[in-house]
């Protein structure tokens, strides 16, 4: 039977092979894999399959081939023109990387034949409005300047534990991916309102007219409750995600910053309040699922984008200060973010060199957070930041 519809997604990781990709394959898409790495590029090309593990209490697995893989690095070209043929373009690289893939997706767009109709792309990314960000970078590539662009670009909120998967299964190749049953991947319609393309089908997609609500409960739930853990189960040692929730400290922690995130949603988005805890348990369920061992290191990597203005903690937390509601328990989310120490990341590097660059207090919370001085919250947040900056220069 030929081949109507195809789609590329960049970025080979596990949630590009274990979540984005599977979905697409099961949806009956021809996928192209394209992947930095010249490792994994040629690890998918030799095996030609994967397994997805679900682990629960029903165990499934699932079969993912008949994709392809091509390397950015050197097989640009051929990346150019499966953009250039593709019904569907994702993205699953990290917020912070999507200015870098955005040149080989803009040419890809400028070689797209006219008869060919609008590509839906999609960056299924941990942060807010990701394909509105893509979207800007890929309108400054040099090669669209002056054009228009055949594209439908949408938003989405995705929700998938993958955890480190060292240890957890014999994995063939290296390219099977565990994780768990649960899994949310929303897209916005409204985009698709001036163009005539209409919104792709896609296995497990759930299609929505306001993003909004569906990206702040998950951020402010799933990722606070998570980033929350594994930051206070940092500083006190603690290896397990799981272990750091059953330390009774550390979970009145992450029950005090989904207090005030539950306020917080009930009062913008009009959650119901029963309905909204039943959610709050059962991601608290999810992120202490033993077979799905993940580490409070891997999970508190890259605290500099956590740390954000629109993230997990100060996200939910200014908006709390606009209301005039508590902030007390994400304010202690922050201090012990900041306290964040893994020399294998690069962010963490990177925080503990401004935090001994000599800067003060006032300067990092804006570089650190990117409050404004006017900001009600902005005062709390620096005497956070001066108070590790305290207790650093005690401790030298």
């Amino acid at each position: 039977m030929a081949v109507t519809k195809r789609a590329v997604h960049i970025g080979a990781g596990k949630i590009g092979r274990g979540f984005v990709g599977q979905f697409l394959v099961a949806s009956g898409y021809e996928l192209t894999f394209v992947d930095v790495d010249d490792r994994v590029v040629s690890a998918l090309e030799e095996a030609g399959r994967f397994v997805v593990h679900e682990v629960g209490e029903q165990p499934v697995e699932h079969l993912v081939h008949g994709f392809h893989a091509l390397s950015s690095k050197t097989d640009r070209e051929r990346v150019v023109q499966a953009i250039a043929e593709a019904d569907v373009v994702t993205t699953a690289v990290g917020a912070r990387t999507l200015p870098l893939v955005a040149p080989v997706i803009a040419e890809g767009l400028a070689a797209r034949p006219l008869d060919r109709g609008d590509v839906t792309i999609v960056a299924c990314e941990n942060a807010f409005n990701a394909t509105d960000s893509l979207h800007a970078s890929i309108r400054r590539a040099p090669i669209l300047e002056d054009r228009d662009v055949a594209a439908v670009f949408a938003n989405c909120a995705i929700d998938r534990i993958v955890p480190d998967q060292s240890g957890v299964l014999g994995q063939s190749g290296g390219l099977d991916v565990v994780l768990e049953p649960f899994y949310e991947w929303v897209i916005e319609r409204t985009p698709f309102a001036d163009s005539d393309a209409e919104p792709p089908q896609i296995d497990g997609v759930t299609w929505v007219d306001d993003l909004q609500p569906f990206v702040e409960r998950k951020l402010y739930t799933v990722n606070t409750a998570h980033a929350t853990a594994a930051y206070h189960g940092t500083v006190r040692g603690i290896r397990l995600i799981r272990e750091a929730l059953e330390d009774r400290e550390v979970r009145a922690e992450v029950d005090g910053v989904l207090a005030e995130t539950t306020a917080l949603l009930v009062a913008k988005h009009g959650f119901d309040p029963a309905e909204h805890a039943r959610y709050v348990a059962a991601n608290l369920t999810r992120i202490a699922n033993p077979l799905l061992p993940d580490t409070t290191v891997r999970v508190g990597r890259n605290p500099l984008r956590k740390l954000g203005r629109r993230e997990r903690f100060i996200g939910p937390a200014s908006q709390l200060a606009e209301r005039g509601m508590p902030v007390e328990h994400l304010l202690g989310a922050v201090r012990v973010a900041l306290a964040f120490d893994d020399e294998n990341d690069p962010e963490s590097i990177e925080l503990h060199a401004l935090l001994r660059s000599g800067a003060t207090a006032h300067a990092l919370t804006e570089i650190l957070t990117g409050l404004m001085e006017s900001h009600p919250l902005f005062p709390a947040v620096r005497d956070v930041v001066a108070e590790v900056l305290e207790t650093q220069a005690a401790d030298v």
